[in-house]
């Protein structure tokens, strides 16, 4: 057996969560290392020698040491399920534009909304709202029609959205009226090898 790939997280983080989640879809050997954010433990130097910015996840593969949630998908697509990716250009800059939104709408909107319930992060709930059904509306409307958000077949940009999006309702944040958003978490769901997200206990919005 391959020696495995070690990805440190925290279970509720769902930047740990896709790179999980992506490691067990395609059937690499990986070890989950927990690190404790509730006692500062990403803040130590310990873990400060293994990712400088203090954030999970983080991951070591061999001696090569990644950090970064996209930047890690990006890795290992690369390293271990090139069709996770695209070698052309135009699917692979899609690709690249769903991995910003992840960083950029989800991470401010959903995600936003999340750390407030969940963590009780100090932030304007009305405007993580505002946010976040921003770019459900925008996800919802890219995905009429298509199954996956680029091509045919799933990639890196569907692992990267799915997280925050699925577990928008612990942030307050309905998907009862995204249909196309929740058949394509469904789809999410079924795909071999697929791991969930403790849910929070949250859950407030249907």
């Amino acid at each position: 057996m391959s020696k495995a790939v070690q990805i440190y997280s925290f279970p509720l983080s769902g930047h740990s969560h896709r790179v999980q989640l992506f490691a067990s879809v395609i059937g690499i050997n990986h070890e989950l290392i927990p690190v404790d954010l509730a006692k500062g433990e990403h803040k130590e130097a310990p873990y400060l020698a293994i990712n400088s910015f203090g954030q999970v996840p983080a991951l070591k593969d061999g001696e090569t040491v990644i950090a970064d949630s996209n930047a890690i998908l990006v890795y290992l697509a690369r390293k271990y399920a090139p069709d996770w990716i695209s070698s052309d250009p135009i699917t692979e800059a899609e690709i690249q534009r769903f991995l910003s939104f992840a960083a950029g709408g989800i991470a401010y909107g959903p995600a936003a909304a999340r750390l407030i319930t969940v963590f009780g992060a100090d932030l304007d709930i009305k405007k993580t709202e505002a946010i976040a059904y921003d770019a459900l509306d925008k996800l919802e409307n890219h995905l009429d029609g298509k199954s996956w958000l680029v091509a045919e077949r799933p990639s890196i940009a569907d692992i990267a959205i799915y997280s925050y999006v699925a577990h928008a309702p612990e942030g307050n944040i309905s998907l009862k009226d995204y249909p196309n958003i929740r058949s394509f978490l469904a789809r999410i769901e079924e795909l071999p090898g697929f791991v969930p997200m403790p849910a929070s206990k949250v859950g407030l919005a249907a």
